[in-house]
């Protein structure tokens, strides 16, 4: 009986000592989560002031994503003999010069990916991969400074797609009006006075116009996060059929050294180009005032690299 009660007792006692332990372990960790919270503000203040120092700041970071698969006599699904997949990357890039004067803003984003579909006992099937994603859209922003957060300003932005139909169509704006930074690392560009030059094979369709350009870019890193947002928008004077916008959007998170995982995704509208896609697709019916307009779309996953 006295072994029995003892060994109730040393069980009790172990399990309270564990108890302890764990409760103690939590609280330490706690403290140190707080003082690592504490330094990486710290960190990150230091970092604000750098930024807002005069010169070039430089950077870049992108996503890769992929997958492939075969099957051979898999007859569960409708093609038992296939070859699939895809393949794609992002990558943004800017180069930022900012003196006491004048700033220089300069960016690039390129979204571009390939897929495949080969049904093997369909001898008309295509064992290449096909283009699917597409963006290609650079920029340059220069600022003369009137105050700290306003400045006079000339813009320059071209887009098109790289893989298939490049410059067809192509976009060109340039203009010039007012830039604000409202925050660090927003910037917002309001011009007035814009030019769109459409360049393209269809002129009956795509027309350049005279319009005003709204800009708003927000890129930022914290700690391991890369972030990015970029809305362009067109506003013809002429014709809303001839305005436009696109919004695109980047995020990675650096899980190891510079690698990580990263999401990319993009909206558009474009009324020129829903016309030119159903005209190209036998609509022959389709004009500016019966196009049905969708929005346009596309987002990728995948591994992040950090240059």
């Amino acid at each position: 009986m006295k072994k029995i009660i003892f060994t109730i007792a040393l069980c009790v006692g172990i399990t309270s000592m564990n108890a302890q332990t764990v409760e103690e372990l939590k609280a330490q960790k706690s403290e140190k989560q707080a003082a690592a919270d504490a330094l990486q503000g710290e960190a990150n203040a230091i970092q604000a002031q750098i930024d807002a120092l005069p010169g070039w700041k430089k950077g870049a970071f992108g996503t890769i994503g992929g997958s492939l698969s075969e099957f051979s006599n898999w007859y569960g699904q409708g093609t038992p003999n296939v070859s699939s997949g895809n393949i794609g990357f992002t990558i943004n890039a800017f180069a930022n010069l900012n003196q006491e004067k004048f700033f220089w803003n300069n960016s690039a984003n390129i979204n571009l990916a390939w897929v495949k579909f080969d049904d093997k006992d369909d001898p008309t099937d295509s064992k290449k991969f096909r283009e699917s994603t597409d963006v290609f859209n650079i920029s340059t922003l220069y600022g003369r400074k009137i105050s700290e957060k306003f400045a006079i300003s000339g813009l320059a932005e071209y887009r098109t797609t790289l893989l298939n139909n490049f410059n067809d169509p192509g976009y060109l704006d340039v203009g010039f009006g007012a830039t604000w930074t409202p925050i660090q690392n927003l910037i917002v560009v309001i011009h007035p006075l814009n030019y769109n030059f459409v360049f393209s094979d269809n002129d009956s369709v795509f027309e350049s116009s005279l319009g005003a350009k709204i800009v708003a870019d927000y890129t930022r890193s914290i700690g391991a996060v890369n972030f990015k947002s970029n809305l362009s928008m067109f506003q013809s004077y002429k014709s809303s059929d001839y305005s436009n916008w696109t919004w695109t959007n980047s995020f990675s998170y650096s899980l190891w050294k510079m690698i990580g995982v990263g999401f990319d995704f993009g909206l558009r509208q474009n009324k020129q180009e829903a016309v030119n896609f159903n005209l190209a697709s036998g609509n022959t019916a389709t004009t500016f005032d019966n196009v049905d307009n969708k929005l346009q779309t596309y987002w990728t996953v995948g591994l992040s690299y950090n240059l």
